[in-house]
């Protein structure tokens, strides 16, 4: 009887330090200060969450990084107006080249509403602009429903996050694992995903073959 529960109680232990020093790795990770690039691409995408994602993503825009921006996943309350007004005002781009999109209710939606806004423009390549911590899980849903998209992410530190010493800090502490904890399920779908679309490819590959071999 000892043995088993000792085997147990030791595969226990194993998982979690295995699942500890996962979560301190991404939170260094996520906590860096990110690094930024003039990369261009045809599309911006803003995941909703604060106003210090959509100034970034303005920025990026008044700076001819890309033709468009989408921001995915706003309140239905929230106007152009609103947006305006969080631009200071600078309404210039805002009428040509923005777009607002209400459907998405989580980062599964932002993938979905991003996916069939690049479509609607023909764009290829897209910049993402997300908090730093939400960065990763949203790379995976992206990528995930759009595999022959370029992302290019542009991770913004939020106001409040500690640089330095995170550990203290136990709301940034909470945040940081709350978003390390959702990545596993991200992860188990970016696979079915990707194995869907290879077994897809492949179903239409074999078919292809039957029909030129009948001609």
């Amino acid at each position: 009887m000892k043995r088993p529960l000792n085997w147990l109680i030791g595969t226990a232990g194993v998982v979690f330090w295995i699942f500890a020093f996962g979560y301190i790795l991404f939170a260094v990770d996520v906590m860096r200060v990110p690094e930024t690039t003039g990369q261009r691409a045809d599309g911006i995408i803003v995941l909703t969450g604060g106003q210090l994602r959509i100034k970034a993503g303005l920025q990026l825009l008044r700076k001819g990084r890309a033709k468009r921006l989408l921001i995915t996943g706003v309140n239905p309350q929230t106007k152009m107006a609103d947006i305006t007004r969080i631009a200071g005002g600078d309404s210039k781009y805002l009428k040509c080249c923005v777009d607002l999109g209400y459907e998405a209710l989580n980062t599964q939606g932002n993938a979905d509403e991003a996916r069939a806004w690049a479509a609607r423009h023909g764009f290829t390549s897209l910049i993402v602009v997300t908090a730093s911590y939400h960065m990763p899980r949203s790379l995976m849903e992206l990528n995930g429903r759009m595999p022959e998209i370029e992302i290019i992410p542009h991770p913004v530190i939020p106001n409040g996050f500690r640089d330095t010493a995170w550990w203290l800090d136990p709301k940034t502490s909470r945040v940081l694992l709350s978003e390390y904890i959702k990545l596993f399920p991200a992860a188990v779908r970016l696979v079915a995903m990707r194995a869907f679309s290879g077994e897809t490819r492949a179903t239409g590959s074999n078919a292809a073959t039957r029909s030129t071999g009948a001609l």
